[in-house]
């Protein structure tokens, strides 16, 4: 890759911090200078990168000046009150939260999927889409380029992970309180997670959908340029501690064939085909996607029910793709760019 640079890693503490920090490292992005920021709380501390001891500091007094790019994951009301300064400081900021999602002047950008619109970022900043959008949109995006999708119906399956730290503290602390025959008591989550599923991420809205589920159907329709895409979710909470899974039913406006569908998402970027009609012939969370980069689909066929339908299972990495690593991408392509390469 091209000259080093400053990178500024906000949020450095929390599981998609730890995440982004062996992405970076991993990928061999060519930093300079690194930059750990987190909460007063947490300043003090020291992470490894590359072998060394690097200090974090207190994002609240940092000043930005120098930083080339910043990768932020340190939640909404942190971003909206420090990716402006980072940004009018002269970093490109690449933000995890959903503090700029529905933003017009703020691309929201899936890096197999639409990496154009990183070309256009007037305020400096670019959104990395929710987890559970981006695998979706990984797998469905060749099939969209392929034949239009018309209507997207999806129940996600999303491992506690996707809610932090707390919540992998509290499903693991919860399931060794059953195994020993005593009582599961609920904190982070309304209700047990334990041995339990249950249909919420994150609050109600007046439909009665969730935020969770309405983050898929506005930020589907953004990343694929298409308004008239119908977009129907459940999210559900399951006992997993790492990795989303989604089961997928669309209708596509001309016909695809599961064999079709099987020899795009072969040839598709990011994309991993696991689709064998055998026992275990299909990925997991657990057997396939905890701690590695793909999406993975399988349990491809065609709906009986309507004459172009398809049904898809899609697992992902909700800390590595679903954050970590689609930030990074983007990184290298805003890096590249700046390079006069393609960004």
């Amino acid at each position: 890759m091209h000259d080093p640079v400053n990178v500024a890693v906000v949020g450095a503490t929390g599981v998609v911090g730890e995440a982004l920090l062996r992405t970076l490292e991993e990928r061999s992005f060519p930093v300079a200078q690194l930059r750990l920021l987190a909460s007063a709380r947490s300043a003090g501390e020291r992470l490894e990168f590359a072998g060394r001891q690097v200090l974090v500091e207190d994002l609240a007094t940092f000043d930005p000046e120098g930083i080339d790019i910043a990768l932020f994951s340190a939640g909404s009301e942190a971003a909206r009150a420090h990716a402006p300064r980072f940004a009018a400081a002269g970093a490109t900021v690449i933000d995890n939260s959903s503090a700029f999602r529905d933003d017009p002047a703020v691309p929201l950008v899936v890096a197999e999927v639409n990496p154009e619109a990183l070309a256009d970022r007037p305020k400096g900043i670019i959104a990395n889409p929710n987890c559970s959008t981006i695998q979706m949109l990984v797998a469905l995006a060749p099939l969209h380029r392929a034949a239009g999708i018309e209507r997207i119906n999806v129940a996600t399956y999303q491992s506690v992970s996707g809610t932090g730290r707390d919540a992998l503290e509290e499903l693991g602390r919860q399931t060794a309180a059953m195994l020993s025959f005593r009582e599961a008591s609920p904190e982070v989550y309304p209700v047990q997670i334990a041995f339990n599923v249950f249909p919420q991420g994150g609050g109600f809205c007046d439909n009665g959908y969730t935020t969770e589920e309405m983050k898929l159907v506005h930020e589907t329709r953004r990343i694929l340029g298409d308004d008239l895409i119908g977009v129907n979710a459940t999210v559900v909470r399951v006992p997993v501690f790492y990795g989303h899974s989604e089961a997928l039913h669309i209708e596509t406006r001309d016909k695809l064939t599961a064999e079709a569908v099987r020899a795009l998402l072969r040839e598709a970027p990011g994309v991993e085909v696991v689709d064998e009609r055998r026992d275990g012939g299909y990925p997991t969370p657990v057997t396939h996607a905890s701690g590695h980069d793909p999406v993975y689909v399988g349990r491809i066929r065609e709906d009986p029910s309507h004459p172009r339908g398809l049904a898809l299972w899609v697992v992902a990495d909700n800390i590595r793709k679903g954050a970590a690593l689609n930030a990074v991408q983007l990184a290298e392509r805003v890096h590249a760019a700046r390079n006069g390469g393609a960004g």
